[in-house]
């Protein structure tokens, strides 16, 4: 454990095996932490609170920048590590869940010098304060990313952080906890505690030293954590799940959209709560797209340009999801629950397309969070809205259309998030965050900055 800017053994002696998922083999062991440990974290992060909230602006800007730097320097360890424990191909680890935290980690290091911490509105000054102590639960698909998402906004706030990382994908959390004490971060402002989530992390969110618990994961573990933090009346920010429309409007690049999209849900084997995993396509060209959707998903090998999935259970639950279409009348054009050829060890699942699928259907309404896309029949523009808004979900989506404004249009009557227009990019800056069941606030850029604050009006 990192607590109280050292490391420390942890209070018990139960352990964590960290297992590669490409080859099935353990890695790693790390402590499990108890609640004796959470609450020596929250207590150091408690006592720390005070001078770090203290600290200017320009001071926490600094050592962000140096963190972004150390973090740069060790690019190739980052990659490496995240390989291992989660088994990302090399070249998606090194873009995006290496490339994007260090990009994300610059971002709030230039947002803490220039965030207007002070305003004057009338003849009030209201002044943005850390909210206090924070705890920090991450999941294993993005493991460094969700962590920068959380951590550094927290610190840019002022707020000290305790952090419980996936217990699947531990390392690169220790990787960044060394980056963190050797940029200098004050003794007690960011501190580890790794663990199980019902132990760790139950014990995190009920702890009375948290002031925010900050979450992203399942819906159904974001709903027990907003309902223990409504009790004690603590502020909660929670990214939770996702089943996003990939809509494709008459007369849009249908064989574009098709290829990104399908390219959106493989890239991380399908580990992505935003990922387009419903294309919707009219009837005129629906058959078309079928046909571009298999000669695409030919190109994703499992072992090559597709990973494996996190773990053993997460392997069995997404066959479940294939065999559960299959059984409810859709029609597999691609992959299928059966292990890919040539690997017979290794947490893989082939790529898979499902056709002639209802928008009732379990697999075009729950989350199955692996390589598996289901195309969908709409008949009208109001066709398709109302499959888009269709589920209990709104975190993303993408809108095809023959030009800007039509799609726009689109876009501003979906009940979600983020909506990438004609392939638009993916912006850091931008606020991530869902409608509906997909979660409570945003993270990144400044709107991910104010989820850390409380405001304090002065009159004069």
């Amino acid at each position: 454990m990192y607590i109280g800017g050292r490391w420390r053994p942890a209070n018990g002696d139960r352990r964590i095996d960290v297992i590669a998922p490409t080859t099935e083999q353990v890695v790693a062991q790390v402590p499990a932490g108890s609640a004796l440990d959470v609450d020596d974290a929250v207590r150091a992060a408690r006592a720390a609170l005070p001078g770090w909230a203290a600290t200017p602006p320009a001071g926490r800007a600094a050592l962000l920048g140096k963190v972004r730097e150390l973090m740069a320097a060790r690019r190739q360890e980052i990659t490496a590590t995240i390989a291992l424990e989660l088994g990302a191909p090399p070249a998606f680890a090194a873009a995006v869940h290496t490339g994007l935290p260090i990009a994300v980690m610059g971002s709030f290091a230039a947002l803490a010098a220039e965030y207007p911490f002070e305003e004057k509105i009338g003849n009030s000054t209201v002044f943005h304060e850390p909210v206090g102590v924070v705890g920090a639960i991450t999941p294993w698909n993005y493991p460094l990313h969700q962590i920068v998402a959380k951590v550094a906004p927290a610190l840019a706030a002022g707020c000290p952080v305790v952090l419980k990382p996936a217990e699947d994908t531990p390392l690169v959390a220790q990787l960044l906890t060394e980056i963190l004490h050797e940029a200098g971060v004050p003794a007690g402002v960011f501190n580890l505690v790794t663990g199980l989530g019902p132990v760790a992390g139950q014990a995190l969110v009920e702890h009375p030293g948290v002031d925010l618990v900050s979450f992203t994961g399942s819906t159904a573990v974001g709903r027990q954590i907003g309902a223990t933090a409504g009790a004690a009346v603590k502020r909660v920010a929670l990214e939770l799940g996702g089943k996003s429309a990939n809509v494709i409007l008459p007369g849009a690049d249908l064989g574009r959209a098709v290829n990104v999209g399908l390219a959106n849900v493989f890239a991380n084997s399908g580990q992505t709560c935003s990922a387009w995993t419903r294309i919707l396509v009219d009837s005129e060209r629906y058959d078309e797209a079928v046909d571009l959707a298999v000669a695409a998903t030919a190109k994703y090998v499992p072992g090559e340009r597709v990973g494996p999935l996190v773990n053993a259970e997460q392997r069995h639950r997404v066959r479940g999801y294939i065999r559960r279409g299959v059984e409810e009348g859709a029609r597999i054009v691609a992959g299928g629950p059966e292990a890919p050829e040539g690997l017979a060890t290794g947490y893989y699942v082939r790529p898979t397309v499902f056709a002639d699928v209802r928008p009732e259907m379990t697999i075009a309404q729950e989350e199955i969070f692996g390589p598996v896309v289901v195309l969908i029949r709409y008949e009208d523009e109001e066709d398709a809205l109302r499959i888009a808004n269709g589920t209990v979900y709104g975190l993303a989506g993408a809108v095809w259309g023959p030009d800007e404004e039509t799609a726009v249009a689109f876009a501003r009557r979906m009940d979600t998030g983020q909506v990438d227009i004609n392939g638009g990019r993916f912006n850091p800056l931008a606020p991530f965050g869902g409608y509906k069941q997909s979660g409570v606030g945003r993270e990144l850029g400044a709107h991910g900055l104010a989820e850390y604050l409380q405001t304090k009006s002065l009159q004069f």
